[in-house]
């Protein structure tokens, strides 16, 4: 196993997975036998650009474990979309789905790619070529793709489309999609209301009066501004928030409202009127309550972690936290809430969406609402147990109770 200051993404979630075996008592041999990916597909995707030249793109589709379902995870375009981030990406679905329970393994998918320098045009020839090239290996019981960074309910129609003109009409083959195609209502804002309903667990737990604790937020997409919103709407003060190009920062709390609107008319929270300019690492570093990184991985570790002063960190995005950067926070006391349980919500409305697509019978908002809350409050509170009875942290709670769900699932299928 590489040094902690240098793992790599996969090396970082294998780490956390061999001490959760270490916990549970797990043998080598299921440990290499869960460790290792069940497939992997690199494909070329060749796109005629809308200027005529004909580019390649390099394209993943990476099945981790599916011992306890179809596996299930999001594609992402993004220029650091290798094979690497793509595979420990996978692994957390893994994890991720086995945490809160869902009948799901884990698979990631991924295409080195800038969508913003993109035309749609080109976006949607990229999407069909990918899907076609991929879907022998997926399907509505085998694999089930959903959105991720760079891809959205547009990518997912075509997806769905690409594949139909394969394999027929299968709603239920990617989640994520827009509702007159079969779309789940509450699906856009779940991910982000995992994470609220989360903090107010926490809060909750840890004695953190709601009203006036201030929230701050890295990443301000889809995650991080819905997270926003039904936080700001529990009482708690959103002071700061940031997207790539910086950030923003009002000790009275932002206005939501008008940061939406200035959002929708510049594309950037930058420059909002009533807050000061402020940057990514200086977000990072502002006393709060609650730190959500909720951008891309890697933003806090052994570089910056000793400068956060936040009381816990609330893992919005997916692998925001290295192995270095959370063992300098254990040092400090700050917890960290990690990605698998704080994210889930995303996963979970999916499956929610996939089983309304399969039984062609959709549910009310308000269903998918009471639902969710009530999987990820489960999960919250077997994970806070753990906590408090083996004195660990959250993520080592999160994992041992994952791993032992794959680990029994497996077993009682048998060896090879």
């Amino acid at each position: 196993m590489a040094n902690i200051a240098d793992m790599t993404p996969f090396q970082a979630v294998t780490r956390y997975f061999d001490q959760a075996c270490d916990r549970l008592g797990v043998r080598d041999e299921i440990r290499n036998l869960i460790c290792t990916p069940d497939r992997e597909m690199r494909v070329e995707i060749p796109v005629r650009m809308d200027d005529g030249s004909l580019e390649v793109f390099i394209g993943y589709r990476i099945q981790h474990n599916g011992s306890r379902g179809p596996y299930k995870g999001g594609v992402r375009y993004h220029p650091e979309a290798d094979e690497e981030e793509v595979r420990a990406l996978a692994a957390l679905m893994t994890w991720k789905t086995a945490l809160v329970g869902i009948p799901f393994g884990g698979a990631k998918g991924g295409v080195q790619c800038d969508p913003s320098a993109l035309s749609p045009t080109e976006l949607q020839a990229l999407t069909r070529r990918f899907t076609r090239s991929i879907s022998h290996i997926i399907g509505v019981n085998q694999d089930i793709p959903a959105p991720d960074v760079g891809t959205n309910s547009q990518t997912m129609a075509w997806m769905m489309s690409a594949y139909a003109e394969e394999h027929g009409y299968a709603p239920g083959v990617v989640t994520g999609k827009p509702l007159e195609l079969g779309g789940s209502a509450g699906r856009e804002q779940a991910t982000g209301r995992g994470v609220s309903l989360m903090i107010k667990e926490v809060a909750k737990d840890l004695s953190i009066a709601m009203d006036h604790s201030k929230i701050v937020i890295q990443g301000f997409g889809n995650v991080g501004s819905w997270a926003a919103h039904f936080l700001d709407e529990a009482g708690f003060s959103v002071v700061a928030v940031s997207d790539v190009n910086g950030g923003i920062h009002s000790g009275q709390g932002l206005d939501l409202a008008q940061l939406k609107a200035h959002l929708n008319e510049t594309g950037t929270v930058v420059g909002f009127k009533g807050a000061e300019a402020i940057t990514n690492d200086e977000l990072l570093e502002m006393e709060c309550e609650f730190l959500v990184p909720a951008a891309m991985g890697g933003a806090i570790h052994r570089g910056n972690a000793s400068k956060i002063r936040a009381r816990l960190v609330v893992e919005g995005a997916n692998n925001p936290v290295t192995p270095g950067g959370e063992e300098i926070l254990n040092d400090r006391g700050i917890p960290c809430l990690p990605d698998l349980l704080v994210n889930a919500g995303g996963v979970t409305v999916s499956y929610f969406e996939w089983v309304q697509n399969i039984q062609r019978f959709p549910w009310e908002l308000s269903r998918v609402e009471k639902e969710l809350e009530e999987i990820l409050l489960k999960a919250y509170r077997e994970v806070s147990a753990l906590v408090e009875s083996e004195k660990i942290t959250y993520r080592a709670a999160a994992f041992s109770i994952a791993v032992d769900r794959v680990v029994k699932a497996l077993e009682l299928q048998g060896l090879p």
